[in-house]
């Protein structure tokens, strides 16, 4: 028995004045599959993750969360952000920001326990009192996850968010993530570059090129199909 589907795309599609990005996207997402984004810069990643996160209106057709609005919560990890080295927030108040009210330093002990809780799912217990400005890279964005997380969110987004990070750490942070899908069935859609990451952790992947879409188990995704999406701009 397949899993209950919680998001829908039907025949989505936007267009900027003078530029079509994309259209007649449909796509159905079910609850623990892990799916990569791929594509070349300009076909529309990014232009369709904001469509899913309600933060732009598609030209036509809809994005719908299911069974109904309130019960898909989702978690997002941007591409890797610079934070100033004096950025006075230490990582465990960073992750401490996404609690519902942003009502940092004046947390409930349950809310410090969650955030305990989380800091200890993502590997960063010990890390919790250093300045985040002073964390390294890999640090940083385990950091964006932890605080992602701490809602306790259904479907993770990560938006390039492993595009600046070494092979190993990028591997790490990956490894936590699919560690995370598979033990709570977390759905996650990853937007990503790198056809190999795809390939090892996801199971299924949408290519979005300038011909169209395409979508399928992850092991119909090779490195070349996207090379020859791109020689077709």
């Amino acid at each position: 028995m397949s899993e209950p589907a919680i998001l829908k795309l039907e025949n989505l599609g936007v267009t900027f004045p003078n530029h079509p990005v994309f259209a007649d996207l449909n796509l159905t997402i079910r609850q623990g599959e892990f799916w990569s984004i791929v594509g070349k810069n300009g076909v529309g990643k990014t232009t369709l993750m904001r469509a899913i996160l309600h933060q732009l209106r598609p030209t036509t057709g809809k994005v719908t969360y299911l069974p109904n609005a309130n019960s898909v919560k989702i978690g997002y990890v941007p591409q890797f952000r610079n934070i100033d080295s004096d950025y006075p927030l230490t990582i465990k108040d960073f992750v401490g920001l996404n609690l519902t009210g942003w009502k940092w330093p004046w947390l409930s002990r349950k809310e410090h326990a969650e955030i305990d809780h989380i800091l200890a799912e993502t590997g960063l217990t010990k890390l919790a009192k250093r300045p985040i400005g002073q964390a390294s890279g890999g640090e940083r964005q385990k950091a964006y996850l932890a605080q992602a997380l701490v809602e306790s969110p259904n479907l993770l987004i990560l938006d390039e968010s492993t595009a600046s990070l070494d092979p190993v750490t990028k591997t790490e942070l990956l490894d936590l993530v699919i560690e995370l899908n598979q033990r709570l069935h977390l759905t996650v859609l990853f937007v990503t570059h790198d056809i190999p990451m795809a390939r090892k952790y996801s199971s299924q992947y949408l290519m979005l090129t300038p011909d169209g879409v395409e979508q399928g188990p992850i092991s119909g995704l090779t490195q070349a199909k996207v090379w020859e999406g791109e020689k077709n701009v």
